[in-house]
Formats: structure tokens, sequence, C-alpha cells
């Protein structure tokens, strides 16, 4: 692909801080507007005892009245949206039910969901996102789709029903992989806060509509004369309303252009991620030639709006309002030789249709490019072909049993079950006495094939399982923790994989069924953090050396790569694995700077004897996970930095 591409990507980061900022402006000018109003209403002639007119001049600077409208203006708008943000805090699927979204069943028998749950569950794997669930808009004939959450561990993906129908397998990647770098990108956090910020401009005009309403109450109640509170009151309703629409209206125009902006840049990015640009572009072809178009006929569609991965809006202010750009100009950028929408008419609509499979085989086939830790956030074609050899080379009974929520605890407890008799009975006499009945037959059924997999399919295996673990009832959840814990305690010790496993699954669904606050950026250095960074790079270092030089070799390489921090070889008494757990709690309220020297300290750690070992590479993976850093996998012969 061509650096264009990438040049799009940097401008529209750049746009998009300005745009911010605007809204940030558009919000001051409510407060001046209102002020304004309020020095015109203290400035209306009152009436005295006798009903005559006092007649009052205005006073334009009247600094307390400022201070008190400025912070009563802020304060309303921060409460709508305070008010509007907590109701999405479920994440992305209460937007989904909003819209009138129904979760896709995990084991669904019906072909084009399962082929829809198929490409998502491949792009998340290569991606290194927890699989996100599903969402599908059975009412809605327009082809559209949609991502929403505050992070990836609670994403959601949402896709209409003419989506599902209307498109073919490669312009459903192309249209999944748009939404993979919403997820990817933050941009998805943005986009709920955007909600509501607009919920909070709102605020000024539903105010001013019940003042308005208050004030023809009390006019009605007044037999005769003046009323000079009640026509106060309704001036005052009338400004609000007038304020608040005209709120409403620059908050909108402004999320439009921080949309349409941020949807350039996850068209470049889906084309970088399936390297098929007639993808994308064959499903935009599609929506300029359908007779429904992208329209969603949800009532709540327009404050959802600049989610969709097409304008999913139309009215006369359609183009001044509009969230995405043209479809004509999103095409034109994929596909030059786009000859416009009569073109596209003429074709019916079909894009000249590459095959992705071989596009992937491509990529898959030739040596990956840049390092691991370059690619986390970017995953590429190579990470996608990577992740569906993996989920086609799982044995057929493993992957119906992975989707679906009894046989997928079963899955779980089968990657735990030790190799050496003793502690394997016990643990199977734990799952007989303890756990879900029949569950312990239903373990070692799947034991043969749990036990020839690739290494490489265990943590992919564990990422396909948390859809049909997420819909668990809460004492069903809290069981299989329970046996999980049990298993992985059987042998009186935990090695890395079953601690990586119970990190990473306990990691995305403990926010789902348990009240588990998202962690806050609290340091911009490491200065602060040197004794954890001392347990994790030891911890690492003691897992893939065999030697007290290759150790201390190991720990000062990955010590090199951090600033700000000095970290100490600890005894090792002071480090570990459960250490560890205590530390990464600490370092994911690192900001992003320095999360990035973290990983890069890790990567250098593990490769300072040139050589990634299967439990060095998941390790890695789960302190990633745990930092809130996607990492796609590690590649045949690619490098960790």
């Amino acid at each position: 692909m061509s650096t264009h591409f990438f040049e799009n990507q940097d401008a529209a980061r750049r746009n998009t801080k300005w745009l911010v900022f605007l809204f940030c402006l558009a919000v001051l000018a409510i407060a001046a507007m209102i002020y304004a109003l309020a020095v015109f209403l203290t400035g209306t002639q009152p009436l005295d005892a006798y009903g005559r007119e006092i007649e009052i001049t205005l006073q334009w600077w009247q600094p307390d009245l400022l201070v008190t409208v400025g912070l009563a203006t802020l304060a309303v708008v921060a409460a709508g949206s305070l008010y509007k943000t907590s109701q999405l805090r479920g994440g992305g699927a209460v937007v989904a039910e909003s819209l009138g979204g129904t979760l896709i069943a995990s084991d669904t028998g019906d072909p084009d969901e399962r082929r829809l749950l198929n490409v998502v569950e491949e792009m998340a794997i290569a991606s290194g996102t927890p699989i996100p669930p599903v969402y599908l808009l059975r009412d809605e004939p327009g082809i559209n789709a949609f991502a929403a959450g505050f992070t990836p561990g609670d994403a959601v993906i949402g896709v209409t029903r003419g989506c599902v129908r209307q498109m073919s397998r490669d312009e459903l990647q192309g249209i999944i992989a748009h939404e993979f770098s919403h997820i990817l990108s933050g941009d998805m956090s943005l986009n709920i806060r955007l909600m509501g910020v607009i919920h909070g401009i709102l605020m000024i005009g539903i105010i001013g509509y019940f003042l308005l309403r208050s004030s023809m109450f009390a006019g009605r109640g007044r037999r005769g004369g003046r009323d000079n509170n009640a026509m106060v009151m309704l001036s005052a309703g009338l400004g609000l309303m007038l304020i608040g629409f005209l709120g409403t209206f620059f908050g909108n125009l402004i999320k439009a252009s921080v949309s349409r902006q941020r949807e350039f840049l996850a068209d470049a990015s889906a084309v970088q991620f399936t390297r098929n640009p007639d993808g994308i572009a064959g499903a935009l072809k599609k929506i300029l030639g359908f007779d429904d178009g992208s329209i969603l006929q949800s009532p709540n569609a327009p404050e959802s709006s600049h989610l969709f991965f097409s304008q999913g809006l139309r009215g006369g202010l359609q183009m001044l309002f509009a969230t995405h750009p043209p479809l004509d100009e999103r095409i034109r950028r994929l596909d030059p030789s786009f000859e416009g929408r009569r073109g596209s008419e003429a074709r019916g609509g079909e894009a000249r249709a590459r095959p992705a499979a071989a596009a992937a085989a491509t990529g898959f086939a030739a040596a990956p490019e840049g390092s691991a830790l370059d690619q986390a956030g970017e995953p590429t074609v190579a990470h996608l072909a990577y992740a569906a050899a993996l989920v086609r080379g799982l044995p057929p009974a493993v992957t119906v049993a992975v989707h679906e929520a009894y046989s997928a605890r079963a899955v779980i407890y089968a990657l735990l079950i030790d190799r050496d008799p003793g502690p394997r009975k016990l643990q199977l006499e734990q799952l007989a006495h303890f756990g879900e009945a029949g569950i312990d037959r239903e373990t070692r059924g799947l034991l043969p094939e749990i036990e020839g997999l690739d290494a490489r399919a265990r943590l992919p295996l564990i990422d396909m399982a948390l859809p049909a673990l997420r819909t668990l009832s809460a004492s069903q959840y809290e069981m299989f923790k329970t046996n999980v814990a049990a298993l992985i305690a059987a042998d009186e010790k935990i090695d890395v994989f079953e601690w990586t496993l119970q990190r990473v699954l306990l990691a995305h669904l403990r926010p789902h069924f348990e009240r588990v606050p998202p962690p806050r950026v609290r340091y911009s250095s490491l200065a602060r953090l040197t004794p954890q960074c001392s347990v994790l790079l030891s911890t690492l270092a003691r897992v893939g050396s065999r030697s007290q030089a290759e150790l201390r070799a190991a720990f000062e390489q990955g010590a090199s790569q951090l600033l700000g921090a000095e970290p100490d070889l600890p005894p090792p008494d002071r480090c570990g694995l459960a250490a560890l757990d205590a530390a990464l709690e600490r370092l994911a309220q690192a900001s992003p700077s320095c999360v990035k020297q973290l990983l890069t300290a890790c990567a250098a750690c593990i490769a300072a004897d040139r050589k990634v070992t299967q439990a060095e590479g998941e390790l890695l993976r789960a302190i990633a996970d745990s930092l809130a850093c996607p990492m796609p996998p590690l590649l045949p012969g690619q490098r960790l930095a």
C-alpha cells in the first residue's frame, strides 16, 4: 500500500484535535450567549407597587453575574453530559440495544450470522483484542454497521440486517476492518463522550422549554393585569430554547466534522489491515446503488449517527450535518478509477472483487515487516491470514464447543488439566464434585483434542471462548471462576501459561460481571513506578534465563529502555507471578507513552538471548493486555522490537 494512506492518517489526527478544540469553544460561546440573555433580563423594566414601569439601564459588564452564569452553564452542561454518559456506562451493548440490536448467539446456526461472527473472530485474534459481542439490527434493511464502547474490553460490533444479507465476505471483511480501526484507535471513547456533550448542550434547550411552559401556566393563572414574572420567564424560556438550539446546531456541526475526518482514517486503516481495497470500496459502491442505502429507521439513530460505517440519516440538513464524507469521495480515495454514481449504478454497484483469501495468503507468505511492537494497534494482512489459519486448523469438535456457553467452560478447564497423573486426578475430581453438572465428562471428552493442539492456538482459543462465557449467569460465573482457581492450585504451583490464562480470562470477564472501575492515568513518568518496573523485568528475565548471568543480562537489557526509572534486580522472594499481578495493577495507571516504554523494555528483556519461547510470548501478550495495549500475535520469524 502506498504512503498516501498513512499521510491521510496523520492529517486526520491533526484535524481531529483542532475540531475537538472548536467544540470546547462552542460550549464557551453558549455560556457567553446565556450571559447576554441574563444581562438583558436583569434590564427588563419591572413594575413598582402601583404598576408603573421602573427604568433600568443595561450594564453589560457585571463580573458577579458573569461568574454565576458561567458556572451555572458549565454545571448544566456537565450534569447533562454526565447523566448521558452514565447511561452509557454499560459500554457498547447499551448503544446497540438502544438502536434495536439483539445479541447474536456465538453458536448460531444461521449461515449469514455465522459468516459475520467468523469474520469478527478472525479480526479480533489478528489484532490482539478480545472478541467483541456482535449485535444484529434485524429491523434495519439499510446497509450499515458500527463499533461502540469505552474500551476494547466493552466494545461491541453492530450490523444491520441489510449489511449481513447484501455483502459478500470480502466486503463484510472490509466493513468490519473499518470498525476495528475505530476500536483500536480509541475513536469509540471519543464518540461516546461526544454523545454526552451534545446531550449536555441539549439540556440548555430543555430547561428553556420548561421555563416557557411554566410561564404560560403562570400567565393563565392570573386573571387580570400584567404578570411581569411570567413575562421574564417567557423571555428566559424562549431565549434558552434558542441558545440551546444554536448550541446543538453547532455541536452537531462540529461532531459531524470530527466524524468525517475519522472515517477517512478508518477507511485507510481497513485497507492496511486487509490489503484489499476492493473489499471496502465494493461495500461503499453497493450502498451507493442500494435502494435503502445506509439509512437507519431507529428513532435513536440521530444521537448515534457519528458511530455508523456510512451516513445513517436523511433530511434537508443532511449535507451540513453529515457525519460521513460523500460516498463518491470515499470510494475515489480507495479506487481512483471510480466513475462516479452513474458508473456504479451501471455495474449494479459491484466491486472489482479480488479474493481476500488470496491477498491474505500472499501477505502471510511474505516475510513479516516490522517488529511486533511496531504493529501493536496496527495489525496487518499477515496477522489476519495467521488468525484465519489458526481458526481453520482447530478440530471441529473444539470449534463447536468453544462457541457454546456450557462447553466453552469445558474447553478452558481442559486447557488447565495437568499431564501429570497426580494433579490430573485431583483436577478431575474437583470438577466432578464442585463443577457444573456433567462438566467433568465434557472436559474428559475434549482432552484428547485440546492436548493435541499447537501451543500457538491456546491463547486464541481463550479469546474465542469469551463471547460464550459472557452469557453466563452471575452464579455460573462465580462457579466457573472458583473452578479455574482450583484447577490452577491443584499442583500447588502456578506456571506461566496458567497465570496467563487466568490473567487474560478474568481481565475481560470481570468488568462484565463485577463493578470494576476502568484504570485511570495517574503516572506520566516511570520514576514513581520503579519498584513495579523491577518486578516486571525480573519476572520476565527469570522465565527465559538458564543462569544468573543470563538473568542479569536480560534484566539490564530491559532496564536500559526505561527513562526516569532505575530498577534494581530484586531477590527471588520479591518477584514472580504473584508479585507481577500487584505490579501490573499499578503499571496499568501509567500514561500511554510510559506503557510504550514498558513494552519496549519487556521486548528487549525477552530478546536478550535472541530467542523467544512460547512461554515468553504468552507472558508478553498477557502483560500487554493488562496495560490495555492490543498486541497482534507474534508471527513466525518476526522480531519483538
